[in-house]
């Protein structure tokens, strides 16, 4: 049961997709009589950018940072020797807090301290990367640090995922016991209500929207290929990109970039259909954003991405670069707006029976209650 003092010690690394947002709104609700006390690891505790950081990244990655294939920015928080020095900064700061318990987001620390329950919700680990059609092995983190990342899931009371796909991979990939892994999914990040009223008319406006920040990873190019084949079909189609700014001569496209996200749903509003083929997807919480604005999805068949989208019911799936396939499927939707309809009044159902933050704080509370 809970108690009605105490505090929890809410670990996080920045925004996380504004999805450290919603959890600390999470624990807020759920746990109304507890203070939180939030933490910020990299602002607060530990400097990511000091010499000693940068010579164990180029010690423990030191070939491919020289070759220029990483971002030695990226590789500095995954070596052996990070790890430890935050791992000594967390047990420093929050021994003798009396905790009623810690919870952290991401997988990239470990804030767990003996004796008190600990709780980590993730999206990713670094070995399901493996299962990714073309990702090539020598882009993993370092052996050392994936040890690490091993004793992150083995320490912690609890590991909840946003998808059964990254729960298999924390039991499969680093052998932790199945009873420690929870699946509670997540939510879309931009607020409508279950009844909030669309204009169908937007399902015959031939408009395809994307997205992403990361126009590579989410299968821009790909993308782009596809709009070609789809234009010589249907010429008035059109493609609107937003959250990042690509350099694209190509007719009918509208490039965006980066857009408030108080303003992104104005967009989505707009769409006939929804689409982002990428290569690499830990979760994709703009599906379910998608999903929420009663949107059909054109989506690869990789990650946990067929979790939530389901082939024929609210959208298609596609194998990852297949131009070809994935204007077939564009087309097929922008020349049926019934298709569009059904397809996204499905997909709207599933969300509001899944994938709310509401219920999954709900998940969260209800097993976080069995052990303390």
């Amino acid at each position: 049961m809970v108690q009605n003092k105490g505090k929890i010690a809410f670990i996080k690394y920045g925004n996380f997709s504004h999805t450290n947002e919603m959890i600390f709104e999470i624990l807020v609700r759920e746990f109304p009589n507890l203070e939180i006390d939030v933490i910020d690891v990299f602002s607060e505790l530990v400097n990511n950018k000091d010499l000693a950081t940068i010579f164990y990244a180029l010690k423990e990655y030191g070939g491919e940072l020289f070759d220029r294939k990483s971002d030695i920015r990226q590789r500095r928080i995954f070596t052996n020797y990070f790890y430890h020095k935050l791992r000594k900064a967390l047990v420093k700061r929050l021994k003798n807090q009396d905790y009623i318990f810690t919870f952290q987001t991401q997988s990239i620390f470990d804030a767990s301290i003996p004796g008190i329950p600990h709780f980590l919700f993730t999206d990713h680990t670094a070995l399901v990367n493996l299962h990714y059609p073309g990702f090539e092995k020598k882009n993993l983190p370092s052996s050392s640090w994936l040890a690490c990342e091993k004793d992150v899931y083995h320490h912690a009371t609890l590991n909840f995922t946003m998808s059964g796909n990254v729960a298999d991979s924390i039991v499969k990939d680093y052998d932790c016991d199945s009873a420690k892994v929870v699946t509670v999914y997540g939510g879309a990040n931009i607020g409508v209500s279950p009844d909030q009223i669309f204009d169908d008319r937007r399902y015959s406006n031939l408009n395809i929207l994307f997205v992403g920040v990361e126009w590579e990873r989410k299968g821009g190019p790909i993308l782009v290929e596809a709009f070609k084949i789809v234009l010589n079909r249907l010429p008035n189609a059109s493609l609107t990109i937003l959250g990042c700014k690509p350099e694209l001569n190509l007719p009918n496209c509208h490039v965006l970039g980066k857009v408030p996200l108080a303003e992104v749903s104005e967009y989505y509003k707009k769409a006939a259909v929804f689409c982002l083929p990428t290569r690499l997807e830990p979760f994709g919480i703009v599906f379910l954003e998608a999903m929420a604005h009663k949107l059909p999805v054109v989506a690869t068949n990789i990650g946990a991405i067929p979790e939530f989208i389901i082939e024929g019911k609210n959208g298609y799936l596609v194998e990852p670069n297949n131009p070809q396939q994935l204007a077939e499927k564009l087309i097929d939707l922008l020349e049926s707006p019934d298709r569009c309809k059904a397809f996204g009044a499905s997909g709207h159902q599933l969300l509001w029976d899944i994938y709310t933050w509401e219920k999954t704080g709900v998940r969260i509370r209800e097993n976080i209650e069995r052990f303390i």
